[in-house]
């Protein structure tokens, strides 16, 4: 049984690429580090699938490029192979042994939050002793009981992303936030940790968020996704792509 690598999906999704797209970007970037590579659609909807997460070192290479993102940030497997027979070719597969050995755990099947959600918290800045509302457009994928949230990238100045899981109306995880250069907090990375409450109807999730402040102290606010669309082909995202008001 294959996992399907909902994180890469949510990248490219969020760089507001089609799978055509990434595989352009791919090749072209294999052009400018003088690695030429084999990358496709049908290669893409692999990866995306599961049927192969071991990309080989010169597609690792590209992929680097293009997403700004190590590959174990991805999705998938951190080893990859670091000698090349320069020839593209396919991904590596996990070994047979490696997967006879591994029994997939049964996991919960809720409902499907997949689509584009708004997401809003507040913080308290000391420095400036006021309260703060973070804003983003994000798109949330889920597989199982696992959900990957990633930020359109014209929604902030500030790359969000999120790691979380659902357990009936109990949603836990974790983020990460890339500050804006230009902001108050000049390119400090945050991250910590979250857990919502699904409302009955499924469109909202509220709860709080923990985290580390910047005089090493722990801070919590208010957390909240506001579900705007199932859908999540090219014209949402675009639709999608821009401040929230």
């Amino acid at each position: 049984m294959t996992t399907p690598n909902a994180t890469f999906r949510a990248v490219r999704m969020g760089l507001l690429l089609s799978q055509d797209d990434m595989a352009r970007k791919l090749r072209e970037a294999g052009q400018r580090a003088g690695e030429p590579n084999e990358a496709s659609k049908r290669l893409v909807q692999r990866w995306e699938s599961g049927a192969s997460s071991r990309p080989r070192a010169v597609y690792a290479r590209a992929l680097e490029s293009v997403t700004g993102l190590p590959i174990e940030a991805l999705g998938f497997e951190v080893e990859v192979r670091v000698s090349d027979d320069g020839q593209g070719g396919h991904d590596l597969s996990p070994s047979s042994s490696l997967s006879a050995n591994i029994v997939p755990a049964p996991v919960a099947s809720p409902g499907n939050y997949s689509g584009i959600w708004l997401s809003r918290y507040e913080y308290f800045s000391s420095g400036r002793e006021n309260t703060f509302t973070g804003l983003h457009y994000v798109v949330l994928l889920q597989h199982g009981n696992r959900l990957t949230v990633r930020s359109l990238p014209g929604s902030s100045d500030s790359p969000l992303t999120m790691e979380l899981s659902v357990d009936g109306n109990v949603v836990t995880g974790t983020w990460k936030e890339q500050t804006s250069g230009d902001s108050y907090y000049q390119g400090a990375v945050y991250h910590g940790a979250i857990q919502l409450l699904v409302e009955p109807t499924g469109r909202r999730m509220t709860g709080k968020w923990v985290g580390f402040g910047k005089e090493f102290d722990v801070n919590t606010g208010p957390w909240e996704l506001a579900f705007k669309g199932a859908s999540t082909n090219k014209a949402a995202l675009e639709e999608y792509n821009r401040k929230p008001e």
